[in-house]
């Protein structure tokens, strides 16, 4: 199981971040299956980082072998979506920036990869037209919908697959809008597809 990651591509997160230039194609970096956290098990804040921040993200799962897939045939390819948290170490990251060094430490560390419980996508009309959130401690922190995507799903799905065999089970994580924060010890993250709550676990 792969779990991909597309980075920038909600403009209100690149403005809030500062990032001024716009790629041409998505821009993507993966997580091992060690990153994985599912089943409402905590998360456990570790002991390199002074700045774990949250990024909430509409996460497809794919249900299909595919190769060099079009992208008006991307649909087929997944028929289930969550709300996930691509946890990172904003420290690290930062520093391994500054030094020109990759930055996986930051991103793929163990459970850095919340994810919540499944739904199909047809029971959102839109899959381009969908309010997520995360709530913590019962108050809305960030709110995303993905109409404000710069690359819609299925764009995604094309291109990811010219580089990579998707099968089964792989995971996307489709980006972050504005909003991004810290979590701290005892905070209880809740995520939301429109009204459902599909994510909640506790930090510690």
């Amino acid at each position: 199981m792969k779990i991909f990651a597309v980075g920038l591509n909600y403009a209100s997160h690149n403005k809030e971040m500062e990032r001024t230039f716009v790629s041409k194609e998505p821009i993507l970096f993966m997580k091992p299956d060690t990153a994985l956290l599912k089943g409402s098990k905590p998360f456990f804040l570790p002991d390199f980082s002074e700045e774990i921040h949250y990024e909430t993200e509409l996460v497809v799962k794919i249900n299909r072998l595919g190769k060099n897939i079009g992208e008006r045939f991307a649909y087929r390819y997944y028929d289930e979506i969550t709300v996930g948290i691509d946890f990172t170490a904003r420290d690290l990251q930062r520093k391994q920036k500054e030094l020109g060094l990759p930055w996986e430490i930051a991103k793929g560390f163990d459970n850095s990869a919340a994810i919540g419980r499944f739904v199909s996508k047809n029971q959102v009309s839109d899959i381009q037209n969908v309010d997520f959130r995360l709530d913590i401690n019962n108050q809305t922190v960030q709110r995303g919908n993905t109409k404000e995507m710069i690359y819609p799903i299925d764009t995604i799905i094309a291109y990811i697959s010219r580089f990579f065999t998707l099968k089964i089970g792989d995971l996307i994580f489709t980006g972050t809008p504005a909003g991004i924060g810290p979590v701290k010890i005892n905070d209880y993250l809740q995520g939301y597809l429109e009204d459902r709550e599909l994510l909640g676990f506790r930090v510690k």
